[in-house]
């Protein structure tokens, strides 16, 4: 079993194996589940997580206010030529809402759809903001109500049926225009969960990884017309056509599997295909 954990790493590796196999447990239950069951599961598998792993990453960085505010910052950068006053907010997966909370003191009104209790806990919410939790799938908020929709790091965490009926619920949601941008990660550079360190594909939590082309194409399907990608980082992104993303991504699919992954984990590749899609409806 190949370990492969960095420096930039601060749990021990007892403590990163810990999660791994918890992780593989509970995401195992979850693959194998009939959609009927996925949908319970969803948040009782996520909320049983966070409470076995008690220095999970995402639990850990809402307790580090500064790098939280920095990813915050960067991420309202990201949003900002989409956000009016007027405008409603969709956030789905938003984990400690400390973004959509962000988001709340520049538009209208914002909802944030999420499957699991424990990671929003003790959040002060303001009055424009509305906290619904899902099944997985749906998201309850009204039809043709939303100006602008946003996820990341969530498409990958849903069983690939249940990824498709939950984009075509924000695609139900969207006004006609409207925009939904989506960050997940790429499957060439990938895994990207906790199996990382341990495994060539991912068998954690991230149920399905996907390529820029692989993703337009689910998007396209669901009746999405108009395309781009932000290439960047840290609030500072380049548009580019996903024709050019999806021409790297074939060239780097000629390689095999482990030359591939290394070429798109270095730069300037790591940039390009770590992209952000933005799908106008």
């Amino acid at each position: 079993m190949p370990v492969r954990i960095p420096n930039s790493e601060t749990r021990t590796f007892e403590r990163v194996l810990a999660h791994y196999r918890i992780e593989q447990e509970l995401a195992a239950r979850l693959r194998s589940a009939p959609k009927e069951e996925r949908r319970r599961l969803y948040t009782s598998l996520y909320d049983e997580l966070f409470r076995r792993v008690h220095d999970h990453p995402q639990l850990t960085l809402k307790a580090s206010a500064a790098s939280r505010q920095a990813e915050v910052s960067a991420r309202l950068k990201l949003l900002g030529p989409y956000l009016r006053p007027d405008a409603t907010y969709l956030e789905v997966g938003p984990g400690d809402c400390a973004l959509a909370t962000a988001v709340a003191q520049q538009v209208r009104k914002v909802y944030a759809v999420d499957v699991s209790n424990e990671i929003t806990v003790g959040v002060a919410l303001p009055e424009n903001f509305e906290l619904a939790i899902s099944d997985g799938c749906s998201i309850p908020v009204p039809e043709r109500s939303v100006d602008v929709a946003y996820s990341d790091q969530l498409m990958e965490h849903l069983h690939a049926d249940d990824a498709r009926e939950q984009l075509q619920n924000i695609y139900q949601a969207l006004k006609p225009g409207g925009v939904y941008l989506c960050i997940t990660p790429n499957r060439l550079s990938g895994p990207h969960d906790v199996s990382r360190y341990f495994d060539e594909v991912a068998t954690g939590f991230h149920l399905r990884e996907y390529t820029v082309g692989e993703l337009t194409k689910l998007f396209s399907a669901t009746g999405f017309r108009k395309f781009k990608v932000l290439a960047g980082g840290g609030g500072h992104h380049l548009p580019l056509p996903p024709k050019l993303i999806r021409v790297v991504e074939w060239f780097l699919e000629l390689f095999p599997r482990t030359f591939g992954r290394t070429l798109a984990r270095g730069l300037p590749l790591r940039v390009i295909l770590g992209a952000k899609l933005v799908a106008r409806k």
